[in-house]
């Protein structure tokens, strides 16, 4: 994730709204995936201000314009203005918003609008399908940002974080940092955070779209294993038993020895994590060997950079994050190991990814 910089110099990030230095109104938009300073242009659009800024007109999204929970633009010239959708690329993909008559879910909202519109910006910049559910009921994405609730005889109504044919439920809970922390101890997880549920659970919508009746079905089977193993008996099993002895060789988390699904999950939210780390990491030129002399690319192919190039990069990177936060008091901000066995299943979702496989398969 990048920072960006206004038309008066000042460093401004991915959820400004305002620029601090000049007061300038900053918009994120999703056609050249860049925060850009706005100008007023007219009947309430925007267009981009500074040298280089194209010639399209845009306007807000109805959640950043009433909501105040977004920050991402429309191209008038997209199929979304033409059609008078009045939410961003990133918004319409909610299904289920918060309730707002309840005081406390719009902050949590907001957080998860954060966290989601990071993701939708890793899947633009990878080139990965984003399909909507308003125009493809079958093989759509959509989200549900769900509470728990009270029923009538008292008993608790727990929603599960989770994927279902495209639609990624999340609890509202996890946006609330004591509660998630709560939970990352009581399940003895190294690191918990909301983007990375979010990563995660879009690599089963991503497993359906880039794997499912292609040609990687049987390498993925070979590294991950077969997908039909019955999923509910594979995770009593690990709830029951824990992740087997010397797991870290072949897998990046203990969850992930629970299943294949949860293996390529967890996996592929590392892939991103690494990726979105990577691109920031060279921008403000921080060491590791892939960063002298190579920029990270915003479309992976095996004719611009190869995984054995990431891992030594992310490496030496990781190795230099760990130490920061530790000589701070702090925890590892990665505390994972990258074995060969990982890099061998990083590799597989880098070929997938690199392939173009989603085009190909959203055509069959």
């Amino acid at each position: 994730m990048k920072t960006f910089k206004c038309t008066c110099g000042q460093l401004i990030f991915f959820e400004n709204v305002t620029c601090v230095a000049c007061g300038r109104e900053l918009g994120f938009l999703p056609d050249d995936l860049r925060v850009s300073s706005l100008e007023p242009f007219q009947n309430g659009l925007f267009k981009a201000a500074g040298n280089g800024a194209n010639s399209q007109s845009y306007k807000k999204c109805q959640n950043y314009s009433k909501e105040s929970v977004c920050n991402w633009m429309i191209p008038t010239g997209s199929s979304d203005a033409q059609n008078n959708d009045p939410f961003c690329i990133s918004c319409r993909l909610n299904q289920t918003i918060p309730d707002l008559s309840i005081e406390r879910n719009r902050p949590l909202w907001q957080r998860m609008e954060s966290a989601k519109r990071r993701l939708i910006y890793s899947l633009l910049n990878l080139k990965l399908p984003i399909a909507n559910k308003a125009d493809d009921p079958q093989r759509g994405l959509a989200f549900a940002f769900l509470s728990d609730a009270t029923k009538p005889d008292g008993s608790l109504s727990k929603i599960m974080t989770g994927h279902n044919n495209g639609l990624i439920t999340l609890n509202l809970d996890e946006a609330d940092d004591g509660t998630r922390e709560t939970i990352r101890q009581s399940m003895k997880e190294p690191y918990r955070t909301l983007l990375g549920h979010f990563r995660h659970e879009s690599r089963h919508y991503y497993w359906d779209r880039l794997v499912r009746g292609t040609r990687f079905v049987e390498p993925f089977r070979a590294l991950f294993g077969n997908e039909e193993a019955d999923y509910g008996a594979a995770l009593q099993k690990y709830y029951s038993s824990g992740a087997p002895a010397n797991w870290q060789d072949n897998y990046i988390s203990a969850y992930s020895t629970s299943h294949p699904w949860e293996d390529w999950a967890e996996t592929w939210a590392h892939f991103m994590h690494i990726h979105d780390a990577l691109e920031i990491a060279w921008q403000f030129g921080l060491p590791g060997k892939i960063l002298r002399g190579n920029s990270v690319k915003s479309r992976f192919s095996s004719g611009q950079m190869t995984i054995e190039e990431i891992v030594a990069g992310w490496s030496e990177l990781a190795i230099a994050l760990n130490s920061i936060n530790r000589s701070m008091g702090l925890q590892d901000i990665y505390p994972f190991v990258v074995s060969t066995g990982v890099v061998n299943k990083l590799r597989f979702i880098f070929d997938v990814i690199s392939a173009g496989v989603g085009q190909e398969a959203a055509a069959s």
